[in-house]
């Protein structure tokens, strides 16, 4: 008799050709639940190690404007990217040569544009939001984005350097 025991399986079988079938059609069954088990934890484990921040920058525009500037492939290549494409849910940016594909996750007319890169399984987004003051009726493009926790300051950088562009070609410097 033989006895086979996983993390809360435990099955006792004699030794012959249809246990030994039998044997190992359980650990196959038992190694790819544990395989995807393992799989899981890692994808939610590489999700901790970026890190979310936040950035607000005032923009003297009308939401409207904004929003084809952040929405619209042609409103991201005047100022975040050398050219930008799009077939359907997918957007193609191009950087000296070299491009970057995301999809679009959601979007809301005048409001906000969410997207994420292809190439990130860990679930990180980058998402541009217009946010109007009620009183003041001042307008600020809220940024939320990811970036390894050593990265963060340089991701800060980057977008304020590519805002900076967009308020250039806005007029809002």
């Amino acid at each position: 008799m033989f006895l086979l025991s996983g993390c809360k399986y435990r099955f006792k079988f004699s030794l012959n050709q249809n246990s030994l079938l039998i044997y190992y059609l359980i650990f196959i069954f038992i190694s790819s639940q544990t395989i995807l088990k393992l799989k899981k934890l890692l994808k939610n484990t590489t999700m901790s190690d970026k890190v979310k921040f936040e950035l607000e920058f005032v923009i003297q525009a009308s939401p409207q404007l904004l929003y084809q500037y952040i929405s619209t492939p042609s409103g991201l290549s005047e100022w975040y990217a050398d050219n930008v494409n799009s077939r359907g849910e997918i957007f193609t940016f191009i950087w000296d040569g070299s491009e970057e594909r995301a999809k679009l996750l959601k979007r809301k007319s005048e409001e906000f544009v969410k997207l994420a890169w292809e190439e990130n399984e860990d679930g990180s987004f980058f998402e541009m939001r217009i946010i109007v003051d009620e009183i003041t009726k001042d307008v600020s493009l809220f940024i939320t984005d990811f970036a390894e926790e050593d990265e963060v300051d340089e991701a800060k950088m980057l977008w304020e350097n590519q805002v900076s562009d967009l308020k250039q070609v806005l007029g809002s410097t």
